[in-house]
């Protein structure tokens, strides 16, 4: 018999010892400063936390009284955002943006409630650029000095100005790091907006378009719902340190939009727990009868701002309160929020007689549908749970975007919970393919029997009685709302022909009728993948458009072999591998501000009307000009 082989033992010497500059250790491990990279088809990617840390920066001047406005331009990847504060001290410029641990913000005197936290932000937009220039001007007189991936390359002397007082920041993302990153401004529009509906009053110039708010969070439910379908005014109350604005509608789930201290908390924390079971507990004490917290809460849409003492986040992108007392030895936020709403929201309902009657009516719809579904949700949820133990359609990852990180390593485990995935496939091929391919720590498949049911205007009764969207519900772990959510990222991964894109369609029917929030909220997707792959013996191309087919033959010459793909089971999981890894393609399904979901689905998914039939033959007739054109030249 054999002898074990030993372990190859390595030497922990001194020399295994290794200490990293600010610098290096910020681009080694960038998810610990910024989350996930990503490309910017995400809203939570990277590029979007760089001009967000640069950002957060000009909000807390503003919100400590210096400058009413911001300057934001974005030109091809070049950001430059100009505030008007107080400007960086100029004995401090180079320091502020280039030493670990410096800033203003740990004197509680200077900056109280701030968001931005100086010490760490500029800092690693400055190390994750490959060009990155700080200008600050104070009294007549500016600063200027300029990095190339956190490297000092010049520092200008002082020099005497005529310009305005405030600090002028101007990078490019690194695209080593970046791979291949864009701006969606869909996402950049809500971030603005965001900032201004927090700060009402504040002017942000982005690329020649103002952005401007003069009634806080009412405007920002305005401009989230559709009047029309609101089942009484919108609730706007403020107090000190809070701000809440409410009403119900028609659609299903909770619209949540919670923040602190100017920031978007994506995730919640404790003040959006806090406000919903003050919500809750407020509406039966005003009608004195104990309602179902889900029948309370089912249809509202709400946003909820705090201003905390120095507030501690759940990560660096600071996108879950975990702070439990709005300050040190002050009241804990679940008592401040229950405080401030059992007394503003019960004076308003006793002062409205209409809202309160609209709201109970809502209240007593929602408890009627639940106790209309609550035979064929039981039947339809021990089905499912039967299913689960040999659930075919559900090829499961290692790790859920719900999981609680443990283990040593918890900024890993979050990488790998931001970088979760469900493919939606049609047939077995297709998912025969990415079940080979995929990473099975982060990408899970869900493989349709074929084209979905068209939901669009039936109740949420069908997702119980239809067994492949009950499956589905549950392997998304979303039938009671988002916080269970089991993957970041649902990405519909069908051909790219008619029928893939009417399953597309139907799925978005889906999504959009019964949880628009995972819509709302920026989770689901288009995977892109090669149309066209292009080669000869030496290299190959995928190519994803006709464009990039024909660049792809001008390079190769000489007449390359060209390969069509008809549907994603066509291509290898070899292949398939490269298309859903680092360099995935994804095409976020966005829905524009004022959209009216219901009215979307009625034009593309209703009967058929002369006015779809006029858009389609139109539209038709564009693509087929686009086609003869091309075919000419």
């Amino acid at each position: 018999m054999a002898e074990p082989k030993e372990k190859q033992q390595v030497e922990y010497t001194e020399d295994s010892i290794r200490s990293l500059d600010w610098r290096e250790h910020i681009r080694l491990r960038p998810g610990m400063y910024i989350g996930k990279l990503g490309d910017g088809s995400a809203p939570d990617d990277g590029i979007y936390v760089l001009l967000k840390e640069v950002m957060d920066n000009c909000i807390d001047e503003h919100t400590m009284g210096y400058g009413k406005h911001i300057d934001l331009e974005i030109e091809g990847k070049t950001v430059t955002i100009r505030d008007y504060g107080r400007g960086i001290p100029l004995g401090k410029v180079v320091d502020v943006v280039s030493k670990i641990n410096t800033g203003a913000k740990y004197d509680s005197k200077a900056f109280q409630k701030s968001v931005g936290l100086n010490g760490v932000g500029t800092k690693a937009v400055n190390a994750l650029s490959q060009y990155f220039k700080v200008q600050s001007v104070r009294d007549g007189k500016m600063k200027v000095a300029e990095f190339e991936k956190g490297v000092l390359i010049k520092e200008h002397k002082e020099t005497a100005t005529s310009e305005s007082n405030g600090t002028m920041v101007s990078f490019i993302a690194d695209d080593s790091i970046f791979r291949n990153f864009h701006f969606i401004h869909e996402y950049l529009d809500n971030q603005l907006w965001n900032y201004c509906y927090l700060n009402a009053g504040l002017v942000i110039n982005f690329n020649n378009k103002k952005y401007v708010s003069k009634n806080g969070l009412l405007d920002l439910l305005l401009r989230k719902t559709n009047e029309d379908e609101l089942r009484y005014p919108i609730i706007h109350l403020k107090g000190e340190d809070i701000e809440v604005a409410l009403a119900h509608n028609n659609d299903y789930g909770e619209d949540l939009f919670s923040f602190v201290n100017g920031q978007y908390t994506t995730q919640g924390g404790t003040h959006q727990q806090a406000f919903r079971e003050a919500f809750v507990k407020t509406v039966r004490d005003f009608f004195k009868k104990d309602y179902e917290a889900a029948d309370i809460r089912q249809s509202i849409v709400a946003a909820v701002s705090v201003r905390v003492q120095e507030p501690v986040f759940e990560s660096q992108t600071k996108t879950k309160l975990g702070s439990q007392y709005v300050y040190e030895g002050g009241p804990s936020m679940k008592n401040f929020v229950n405080d401030f709403l059992a007394k503003e929201l019960d004076n308003f309902l006793h002062r409205n007689s209409q809202v309160a009657e609209a709201l109970k009516k809502r209240i007593e719809q929602s408890e009627k549908e639940r106790k209309e579904l609550s035979g064929i949700r039981k039947l339809a949820n021990e089905r499912a749970k039967k299913a689960n133990l040999h659930n075919k359609k559900l090829r499961d990852c290692r790790f859920h975007y719900n999981d609680e990180p443990g283990g040593k390593d918890k900024q890993a485990v979050l990488m790998k919970q931001k970088e979760t995935t469900l493919f939606i496939t049609e047939g077995d091929s297709a998912s025969g393919s990415i079940t080979k391919a995929r990473q099975v720590e982060t990408q899970g498949v869900f493989s349709l029997r074929g084209k979905p049911l068209n939901c669009f205007g039936l109740t949420k009764k069908v997702v119980y009685e239809n067994e492949e969207f009950n499956l589905l519900q549950h392997a998304l772990n979303i039938e009671d709302g988002l916080e269970g959510l089991r993957y970041n990222r649902v990405v519909m991964a069908t051909d790219a022909d008619v029928d893939g894109m009417h399953i597309r369609l139907l799925m978005m029917t889906f999504f959009l009728q019964f949880f628009p929030e995972l819509v709302k909220r920026g989770h689901l997707y288009i995977l892109e993948t090669p149309l066209f792959r292009v080669r000869n013996k030496q290299q190959t191309i995928y190519c994803y458009d006709e464009v990039e087919k024909q660049a792809a033959i001008k390079k190769l010459g000489n007449k390359p072999e060209i390969t069509r793909f008809k549907g994603l089971g066509e291509i290898s999981p070899n292949e398939f591998e490269r298309f859903i890894g680092a360099d995935m393609r994804l095409q976020p399904v966005i829905l524009e501000q004022g959209d009216h979901i219901q009215q979307l689905l009625e034009y593309y998914m209703g009967k058929n009307t002369m006015d779809r039939q006029e858009f389609i033959i139109n539209n038709l007739k564009v693509e087929l000009d686009a086609v003869e054109e091309g075919a000419v030249a």
